[in-house]
């Protein structure tokens, strides 16, 4: 008898368990790409914690169609593809029939933390009885920002945020220091050694990649010293080439990227997956605070709650006015002495 309870007791709890891992969860990040990606170890917390089988990412799919396959992220969804404006609307005015999209949207949701809406804000009621229409669901919503007193990383801010709001007793778990949290596959690689081949770049010594922009000028250290630091690389035998996205192309003139094409060679207009394969076959990568960047220079931003993640990671910090304005040598030196280590 004791036999058969056992049996039983043991075929419960993995009925249990089961259960758990068909539960799935879903983050609304509307941010752009490095706000996506600081939001991957809460993604992971949950999914360890909870015991979620699946975690999708609700946001611009320029920005998080890298995730699947590549991360913790399970699948993606467009934010563009559902009419969520009408969770703005005021709880009283908002309303929904049988069969409404909005509810199918996240029907299938045990677990949904949005950073899109403020706390106890219209949208986050709307959106509690929308995902409570067909199911029980839990709904928390996170702020984007710490408060100044903050002195965390940021993505502890998350963790806590959650922690805090589910009414669960989770412990926090910061992030190690080399985490990998996006792995490049296989075919990434291969189309990042594609593009080094289409500019000729010698496959013997991985370039020293180099991003001069940013989404804030405040952020974006002088053109000046990223060319200087290109110029030395190229003197010591270390390949370099610069990488020009969206930022760039918008603001630096025809002339300013004719002077840059003389010192190393360029590529631009690249989707994510062809940067994340090129990244894949670099030995260091330089730029500001922005999305992309591995090896950062960092400005006005503060690198302890926004620096990027991982064991190769140098931050460079200097919070002098004239970081955008005039060049700086001083730290050229320091910088470059990182670079040519890398590339060794």
């Amino acid at each position: 008898m004791q036999k058969n309870d056992n049996i039983l007791n043991l075929l419960r709890e993995q009925g249990v368990e089961a259960a758990r891992k068909t539960q799935r969860g879903l983050i609304l990040q509307p941010g752009a790409i490095g706000d996506c990606i600081l939001t991957l170890p809460l993604a992971k917390f949950m999914k360890d914690s909870l015991g979620l089988g699946v975690i999708d990412v609700l946001g611009h799919t320029e920005y998080i169609g890298i995730l699947p396959g590549r991360s913790c992220i399970d699948s993606i969804r467009s934010i563009d593809s559902m009419d969520l404006h009408r969770l703005f609307a005021e709880t009283k005015a908002f309303d929904l029939a049988d069969g409404d999209p909005l509810i199918n949207a996240f029907a299938d949701y045990t677990w949904i933390v949005t950073f899109l809406g403020e706390p106890n804000s219209s949208f986050e009621q709307n959106l509690i009885f929308t995902a409570n229409c067909s199911h029980s669901a839990e709904v928390i919503t996170l702020s984007m920002k710490p408060p100044k007193e903050f002195c965390g990383h940021l993505t502890d801010f998350y963790i806590r945020q959650f922690i805090e709001q589910s009414g669960l007793s989770l412990e926090s778990r910061k992030i190690e220091p080399d985490q990998i949290l996006i792995k490049a596959t296989e075919a990434d690689m291969n189309r990042g050694k594609e593009l080094l081949k289409e500019i000729n770049i010698d496959f013997g010594k991985k370039p020293i990649i180099i991003q001069p922009g940013s989404g804030g000028l405040n952020k974006c250290w002088h053109l000046d010293n990223f060319l200087s630091v290109a110029k030395e690389l190229y003197s010591k035998d270390v390949e370099v080439m610069f990488l020009l996205g969206p930022a760039e192309l918008d603001r630096l003139s025809k002339t300013t990227i004719k002077k840059i094409s003389s010192i190393a060679k360029c590529l631009s207009g690249l989707s994510l997956t062809q940067v994340l394969g090129l990244l894949s076959c670099a030995d260091g990568f330089l730029g500001n605070d922005s999305g992309i960047t591995h090896l950062s220079v960092f400005g006005p931003t503060n690198p302890v709650v926004y620096g990027p993640i991982g064991s190769a990671v140098t931050v460079f910090t200097k919070k002098s006015t004239a970081f955008a304005k005039r060049p700086s040598p001083s730290l050229q030196k320091k910088i470059l002495k990182t670079l040519i280590t890398c590339s060794g």
